[in-house]
């Protein structure tokens, strides 16, 4: 069956609006993100109900669209797609359904394997699990940033150049204290 070019019109047009929406998404949780962690809880309880509102509409995405790659939405939009999944950190479903999206993203071409290893890393710690790629830092102790547990540490920043990501050392190098 042929795609008539009313249906293309209707698709671009469709992808365009999804694309604000994320964009618009992604602006609200860079504007709020300063609250993720503010002594104020009640600062916290807006954000908490910010990512979860983001996590709950990125949920109807994926199940409508699938996931928003870069060739559907843009750049912009498909890394606000990956944001708003990384902070759904209360809504696991939505983390784990990203991560299965976009790990048929990524081996098609269209979704960054870097981001992926954040996610996947950020859906391991939440689930209690060890990180492959040290991408979550846990704490700093004695000046230095201290990952959450990772899987065979030995292999670190082999794994982390695979995916794009630089050595664990020059990562954690932007979180010191200065």
């Amino acid at each position: 069956m042929d795609v008539t070019e009313a249906q293309r019109d209707e698709t671009d047009a469709q992808d365009l609006a999804l694309a604000a929406e994320l964009t618009a998404m992604m602006a609200a949780d860079g504007a709020h993100a300063r609250l993720a962690n503010s002594p104020d809880l009640a600062e916290q309880a807006r954000w908490r109900r910010l990512t979860a509102r983001h996590g709950d509409r990125l949920a109807e995405i994926m199940a409508e669209h699938g996931w928003p790659t870069e060739r559907s939405v843009g750049a912009e939009a498909a890394r606000a797609a990956w944001l708003i999944a990384q902070h759904a950190d209360r809504q696991l479903d939505v983390q784990r359904r990203a991560v299965a999206l976009m790990t048929e993203a990524v081996a098609s071409g269209a979704a960054s394997a870097r981001d992926l290893a954040f996610l996947e890393d950020r859906l391991a710690v939440n689930e209690g699990r060890e990180q492959r790629y040290g991408t979550q830092i846990g704490a700093v102790a004695d000046g230095r940033p201290v990952p959450w547990p990772c899987e065979a540490p030995e292999r670190l920043d082999e794994r982390r150049a695979e995916v794009g990501i630089e050595p664990f050392d020059e990562y954690t190098a932007r979180f010191a204290p200065g």
